[in-house]
């Protein structure tokens, strides 16, 4: 999937005013396109993180953590100057079926 922002589907715009619960609709977003796909979150070998601050890396792990709770995809987390849409996060992330 390609890099995702916390956009709520229903209305198009972003949702979200921390790093939290920005991480949080862009995890349920994925989870929502995996499985319409037939798969899940254990289908995920590999993300990349988007942070406009490395400072809220703590938060959103614990987030990340709830989404895969056991045998985590590799994953790569890098702080960038600006996101569309002024978002603070962003999250990619390679399937295999």
């Amino acid at each position: 999937l390609s890099g995702m922002l916390a956009i709520d589907p229903a209305t198009g715009t972003l949702i979200g005013r921390d790093a939290a619960s920005q991480t949080r609709q862009i995890l349920k977003n994925i989870s929502t396109l995996l499985a319409s796909e037939g798969l899940s979150a254990a289908s995920v070998v590999k993300t990349t993180v988007f942070l406009t601050d490395l400072d809220a890396f703590g938060a959103v792990n614990a987030v990340y953590g709830e989404f895969f709770p056991s045998e985590p995809p590799a994953r790569s987390c890098v702080e960038v100057s600006r996101l569309p849409k002024d978002a603070l996060v962003e999250i990619e992330c390679v399937a295999a079926c």
